[in-house]
């Protein structure tokens, strides 16, 4: 099956419940910049997180994830929206270590620990709303959920898990995130902490194949736990001509002119999918005259 996102509740409704299966969406994300492994993994994980953040929402509401831990990565951004559309990319994707002691990709010397998380949800209100926390620890998972427990108040245990083979291709990719709803009982708050200190690391679920379900069956029982709804996810970019224009717009006119003499036009690269568009002299001097 492509990539999909499920939603579940758990504990009759004191839990709220998403997993994913991310892999064909970071490997097309991988491919367009070149990622390195250990980059990769670090990508991965974020737009993992990313989508399900983005599956919290409604209707036309978006949402921008940062990371920037301070390490050789650069930043991270992930944008994505509540119909499981994501995309994202990093400053520095050819980026590379051996394994760390654990056998596993060291994205936390990749990511960095000196940094911060931002959150940005425009959730269609004129002031957008902006969380940020300091990064703890790098390898993202726990990021995330220290992110939702100091920012939003939300307990969460937040597992993302990215397999890289050697040609850079990704293996699988995916994760889930359990969050306490508001009016859980204490019972409900120690189930969650006893099974996030006894669950299998989600890599090596992802590993065995398992499925977004199955992988939530594994974490917290099948008994524990109720599906509501599924829906598709892929990488998917928002850029055009017309919003490259509209940046270009936003210049001095004496910096659109000295591209029409320099250059004959203007080639304009998204950060986020690394398509190029060639914008004209013609339509760089209807900037200037408008």
């Amino acid at each position: 099956m492509s990539d999909h996102l499920i939603r579940g509740l758990g504990k009759e409704g004191s839990l709220r419940i998403l997993a994913v299966d991310t892999t064909e969406t970071v490997n097309e994300a991988v491919k367009r910049h070149g990622a390195y492994p250990t980059a990769a993994a670090a990508l991965g994980r974020s737009m993992t997180a990313g989508v399900m953040m983005g599956a919290m929402l409604k209707n036309e509401e978006k949402v921008t994830v940062t990371v920037e831990g301070g390490g050789p990565v650069g930043a991270i951004v992930v944008d994505s929206d509540a119909k499981g559309h994501v995309r994202g990319y990093l400053g520095n994707p050819q980026v590379h270590f051996d394994l760390n002691d654990a056998g596993k990709l060291d994205v936390r010397r990749a990511v960095g620990t000196n940094g911060f998380l931002r959150v940005v949800k425009d959730i269609g209100l004129k002031e957008h709303f902006t969380g940020s926390t300091e990064i703890v620890s790098g390898e993202l998972g726990e990021d995330f959920s220290y992110y939702f427990y100091a920012s939003e108040q939300v307990p969460s245990i937040v597992a993302l898990g990215v397999l890289v083979n050697p040609d850079n291709k990704i293996k699988a990719a995916g994760g889930f995130i359990i969050q306490v709803m508001p009016g859980a009982d204490d019972e409900t708050i120690s189930f969650l902490e006893k099974c996030a200190s006894e669950m299998t690391p989600v890599s090596k679920l992802i590993e065995r194949g398992l499925s977004p379900k199955e992988i939530i069956n594994e974490a917290i029982g099948e008994e524990n736990w109720k599906y509501l709804s599924d829906m598709p996810v892929s990488f998917e970019c928002s850029c055009s001509k017309e919003r490259f224009l509209n940046a270009i717009s936003a210049l001095e006119p004496s910096e659109i002119i000295s591209m029409i003499k320099e250059d004959g036009g203007a080639e304009a690269d998204c950060h986020f999918c690394r398509n190029k568009v060639w914008i004209e002299k013609e339509e760089l001097q209807e900037l200037i005259t408008h």
